[in-house]
């Protein structure tokens, strides 16, 4: 919710700058002298209270009573501008609007009116332009096939699930005559002739096994008319933004592309993460005996805990991290996932834990070239050794240095089980796969969400 009003806010600003820069423009003097002028940027700031402060504001209303989707989202329209038009009213004299200052105001809110209404009419009706969502049919059976259509059907408008065809060379063979009909095309023409008549864009083959039957001539015929074919793990790549483990094979991994760590991106990283970690420990260095003490006086035991974690190529390294547990927290049970609301955590902990304090002495494993800024978490000997028994593939995370923050980090969950790992090993993957300086950027921008909004385990 919060990341959905931030960005509202955002793009309601872009949003009232341009139409406000269209009001100047069609009402007001030339718009490169006024923005010469002092007073500019007052009446930008006043106008920019009127229209944006209501849309956000009555955005997050809707949203959180699910209302803004549909009619709800004409609603919501309505009932900001509606908010809009009173505080410019009420407002307007304390403002200082007077004479043309107010028909340009008014005609600067009708303009945003216009260009929310043009963007709740796309948001609407993008499935039916051309090109701006995807018609989907899956090939194949069974519970793949099945999670493929639940994908789609969950991916909020991005795509039209058409339907499900069995793939005809399972059941049949296509040098057979038996199967050849009436139009002489036989099951290799069937699928296109469905796919043409579905006005399918993609195809999503989701066989649970190829060998020995995979629809080549089929495939071949659609692909070759100018309709997508992409296997299920590709499509769940795309759509989810991590891979499905389950489903890929050693050859995938060869083929497709990425998973390309260049020697330039390992330097580029490198000097990053001695930038980034030095500007960290300055900007951090005023926190740091403030937390020092609560640590201290919250809890008997050392300031800093240390341990030993799996890093790039399986070495060990120890990472330093500010105590956030009692210091006999595995005396007796070993080692044990940290759990929700875990009794071991103390109350200095738990605000370190939620707004990621605790990890700042990370910063020196980064100088020392243990991790880098960004990568998948370092996990103990103790769980690696059981995760690689259960997970498939569970050994490709440690290909790149592990990193203070990652790709399975802010999309997903604290976790604190073997399903928790498998699904944060697909993010993972997925980073390794698609490394690069702008999904870095990437994480690290919803990183520092995570911290300010306190979203931390």
């Amino acid at each position: 919710m919060k990341g959905m009003i931030l960005r509202t806010f955002a793009q309601d600003i872009l949003m009232a700058l341009l139409a406000l820069a269209f009001a100047i423009h069609a009402f007001g003097p030339n718009l490169g002298e006024t923005l010469g002028q002092e007073a500019f940027y007052d009446q930008t700031g006043k106008f920019l209270l009127i229209t944006v402060l209501p849309s956000v504001v009555i955005g997050a209303v809707f949203a959180s009573t699910s209302r803004c989707r549909a009619s709800g989202g004409l609603l919501c329209l309505l009932t900001a501008t509606g908010v809009s038009l009173l505080m410019f009213f009420a407002l307007g004299s304390a403002f200082g609007l007077h004479g043309e200052e107010t028909s340009l105001v008014m005609f600067g809110l009708a303009a945003f009116v216009g260009i929310k209404f043009i963007e709740f009419l796309f948001n609407r009706f993008r499935h039916v332009i051309p090109g701006m969502v995807k018609r989907v049919l899956i090939v194949g059976n069974g519970p793949l096939a099945e999670q493929m259509g639940d994908l789609i059907a969950a991916s909020g408008g991005r795509y039209i699930y058409l339907g499900r065809v069995d793939c005809p060379s399972t059941h049949c063979d296509l040098n057979d005559p038996a199967h050849v009909g009436e139009s002489g095309q036989g099951p290799a023409g069937r699928l296109l002739r469905v796919a043409r008549n579905f006005m399918a864009d993609k195809l999503v083959v989701s066989l649970a096994e190829r060998r020995g039957y995979f629809p080549v001539q089929e495939m071949l015929n659609c692909k070759l008319s100018g309709i997508e074919v992409m296997d299920a793990p590709s499509f769940y790549e795309k759509v989810t933004e991590k891979l499905l483990i389950e489903n890929i094979t050693p050859s995938w991994f060869i083929f497709s592309h990425g998973f390309k760590v260049t020697w330039l991106l390992r330097a580029f990283k490198r000097i990053s993460d001695v930038l980034l970690s030095l500007t960290g420990i300055i900007v951090f260095l005023p926190v740091l005996p403030l937390v020092v003490l609560a640590i201290k006086l919250d809890s008997p035991g050392p300031i800093l805990f240390r341990q030993t974690r799996v890093g790039e190529g399986d070495r060990l390294f120890t990472i330093y991290k500010f105590r956030t547990m009692r210091q006999d927290a595995e005396s007796k049970t070993g080692a044990v996932w940290s759990q929700v609301n875990d009794p071991r955590i103390t109350r200095i902990g738990n605000f370190l834990r939620k707004s990621r304090l605790d990890e700042i002495p990370q910063l020196f494993n980064i100088l020392r070239g243990d991790m880098s800024l960004v990568g998948p978490r370092p996990e103990r000997p103790e769980f690696v050794a059981t995760l690689k028994e259960h997970i498939p593939y569970y050994s490709e995370r440690h290909y790149v240095k592990p990193g203070l923050t990652g790709w399975a980090q802010v999309s997903y969950s604290y976790g604190s089980s073997v399903e928790d790992a498998i699904e944060k090993l697909r993010y993972d993957l997925y980073y390794i796969k698609n490394i690069s300086f702008m999904l870095d950027l990437r994480i690290i921008l919803r990183t520092v969400g995570v911290v300010l909004f306190g979203k931390g385990r």
